[in-house]
């Protein structure tokens, strides 16, 4: 049990150490490359990374893993489309990162020896991941009898044992994560900074520039005044042509969505269906058999204090007397009603000892049952509980404590221990049974003193009948039916339907604007569509039927003018507004003999500023401006520059004079500061070069 108990109550925090320890900084990257090409016959292949092959059930193995980690750790019972996307990636960087990391450290033969192995899991330098398990929480300290203890049974296990299996696993990924740790500090120990280096950042932070700027903003231009030919797009799409490049397949699409989400009727048959349930509720004996045959949430009941109970029932349940039933009221999708079934004092913690004994272990939850029964009897003939909960308990962590849960407040047990625990008086010995077998409770202590309820509530969902589902989907099939894909928009136009779009979708979303749980339409988009084809039945996406058309693909590698226009219309049409602006300001420049001069031929204001430092390029009231400020540090006092194509508009500046700061006499300061930046951009500049030679090819599109 004490394996058991171990990995069971610390698996969130094992799954993090093995999925995440021995990827170090991979876990946090971005987005790994997507590939679009596809092995032919191989229908197990889900990626590629530097040849090596990533096989769907090896990733989807990961998957499962990271969903029950996050479920555990957020305490969901399911999770969003958004938080599958989020997982999935997160899953996909991980095998990757794996593969990638795996190979660098081959190369380079780095290794963990069995000295190093055996410090890290129970010598001077035990690993902060297993030490944790083993503090002592009134010393602080770790405790290394408990950690012997630990080692001693998991020596004797059963190789086959699957709690020893992932003990191994544990220890395996604290190795790789040391081989990673000495992988990167290779990196950064080869990195330097000298002296000139700190020079120029001590200068870039402390020199004062005081000059003065005329700007023309982009704004004093109105959009619809400026006139963007063909040759201004491509003059832009040239010159920025190495932006475009793109690392995965795109698809946008159009669709129109039909609503077939509760109606006002519904919601109000709902509501009729709970209040008639409120008479019965209020004569009913047996409240908890009551929610367990009317309730779609079938929670245990429970003693809850102020604080935890939904905000509509906690500002009324504590001055209600028992029997007392509120709503209809609506929370988290569902028409609910609550019934005050007990109100009392009780403690606000309670400290307590148990002995656990495993249904599966005794051969039966009666003969655990009787166990414990005949242990709660030599207990009261005399037999020092602890020795019998050191010799007898499944749950060793406790065991070893004697029984000792420590003290815990409600909500921390299961509710069948936490009403034994509550409810009953210091000095009880009490047996019930949860899902982790039969316990013999002994309560040691109570504290605090305040009010709690039990309320139990019949819940509801708020969901759509058959006819508001068959309407939609009626108006739906009839849209489909009316339109092709020449003629989606107008259409959709004609019949007041609204078309939203998708742009930019990438084959494994799972989420789409309004549309939650959009993967079949996706697949059909990747799997299916080629540019222009409307699809061919109306997809049931949660309580939406939607009806799509793909409007766009984008390949990967260097997108085309065509692919690219809508994006970058905004910055073509500054980069006009620019040259009409700058041949204003040269206008102005001519015979002009001083910054005023400027100004006032260009009917624009003369400003002065100061205090800028080339560090920090901003212009007081404007925004950031590198090529402005870049311009001042690089001239002479008294000269006036040529227009300058800022972010905001475009300027001339002149120089009035620099300040400069004290010398530099020890570079040892800015050198630390200076060489910690370039370390932490290292390793994600390192990481991203990794990625872009292991030429990896992503085809989850096909099998998500």
């Amino acid at each position: 049990m004490g394996i058991m108990s171990f990995l069971r109550e610390r698996m969130g925090t094992i799954l993090v150490v093995i999925i995440g320890v021995a990827l170090f900084a991979f876990i946090a990257g971005e987005v790994i490359t997507y590939g679009r090409s596809f092995m032919s016959g191989d229908r197990n292949t889900l990626g590629e990374v530097a040849g090596e092959k990533i096989a769907y059930e090896q990733y989807m193995d990961k998957v499962k893993q990271n969903t029950e980690m996050f479920m555990q750790q957020s305490g969901q019972s399911s999770i969003t489309p958004q938080i599958t996307d989020y997982v999935q990636e997160n899953s996909w960087n991980q095998a990757v990162g794996q593969i990638i990391l795996k190979k660098e450290l081959e190369k380079l033969a780095i290794v963990v020896g069995t000295d190093e192995t055996k410090s890290m899991v129970s010598g001077n330098n035990v690993s902060p991941q297993i030490a944790q398990y083993f503090t002592d929480q009134k010393t602080g300290q770790l405790n290394r009898q408990a950690l012997n203890n630990f080692l001693s049974q998991m020596q004797s296990a059963k190789p086959n044992d699957p709690m020893i299996q992932q003990w191994n696993a544990l220890v395996a990924s604290l190795i790789e994560g040391k081989r990673s740790e000495k992988y990167f500090s290779l990196v950064s120990n080869g990195l330097y900074v000298n002296s000139l280096e700190a020079q120029d950042s001590y200068e870039a932070k402390n020199k004062l520039a005081k000059f003065t700027y005329v700007e023309l903003p982009y704004s004093s231009l109105a959009d619809n005044k400026v006139n963007i030919t063909d040759n201004d797009y491509q003059a832009y799409y040239d010159e920025h042509k190495g932006q475009f490049k793109n690392t995965q397949e795109l698809r946008s699409f159009e669709y129109v969505s039909f609503n077939a989400s509760p109606s006002k009727e519904d919601t109000a048959a709902i509501k009729t269906q709970v209040e008639k349930l409120i008479p019965e509720f209020k004569a009913s004996t047996n409240d908890s058999l009551f929610v367990q045959v009317n309730s779609e949430d079938k929670a245990p009941l429970a003693y809850q204090r102020k604080g935890q109970l939904e905000p509509q029932l906690d500002s009324v349940m504590f001055t209600a007397a028992p029997g007392f039933v509120y709503g209809p009221y609506v929370a988290n999708g569902s028409y609910r009603i609550a019934k005050l079934v007990d109100s009392r004092v009780g403690p606000d913690s309670v400290s307590a000892r148990h002995i656990l004994i495993s249904a599966a272990t005794a051969g039966g939850i009666d003969k655990a049952r009787a166990n414990a029964d005949s242990l709660k009897k030599l207990i009261e003939g005399g037999r020092p509980f602890a020795e019998l909960a050191k010799n007898f308990s499944e749950d060793k962590q406790s065991g070893e404590k004697g029984g000792d849960l420590g003290t815990f407040g409600r909500g921390a047990m299961v509710p069948s221990f936490e009403e034994a625990a509550f409810n009953g008086k210091a000095g009880d010995l009490k047996i019930v049974e949860s899902q982790f077998g039969v316990h013999l409770i002994n309560v040691l202590s109570q504290k605090g003193s305040s009010k709690v309820v039990k309320v139990a509530t019949v819940d509801k969902p708020l969901v759509a009948s058959n006819k508001t589902q068959s309407g939609a989907y009626s108006k739906a099939q009839a849209f489909l039916g009316s339109v092709s894909k020449d003629n989606f928009g107008a259409e959709a136009k004609k019949q007041g339907f609204a078309v939203r779009n998708a742009d930019d979708v990438t084959g494994t979303a799972s989420a789409l604007p309004g549309l939650d749980n959009a993967r079949e339409l996706v697949k059909w988009a990747f799997n299916k569509a080629e540019k222009g084809d409307l699809v061919d039945q109306v997809y049931t996406l949660g309580d939406q039927y939607v009806v799509a058309h793909l409007t766009k693909v984008k390949e990967e590698g260097t997108l085309s003018l065509a692919d690219v226009k809508d994006q970058i219309k905004p910055e073509v049409l500054l980069q006009v507004k620019a040259k009409q602006l700058s041949s204003k300001l040269s206008s102005a420049l001519n015979g002009a003999s001083n910054i005023a001069q400027v100004a006032q031929k260009a009917g624009a204001k003369a400003v002065p500023v100061e205090n800028i430092v080339f560090a920090n390029p901003v212009i007081p009231g404007l925004s950031l401006e590198y090529k402005v400020i870049g311009t001042v540090f690089g001239m002479q006092p008294n000269k006036i520059s040529k227009p300058i194509d800022g972010s905001h508009g475009v300027y001339v500046v002149s120089l009035n004079s620099f300040q400069n700061p004290p010398a530099l006499t020890n570079t040892v300061r800015e050198k630390q500061q200076l060489s910690q930046a370039i370390t932490q951009q290292a390793t994600g500049r390192l990481i991203e070069a990794l990625k872009d030679k292991a030429n990896v090819k992503d085809y989850r599109y096909k099998f998500l």
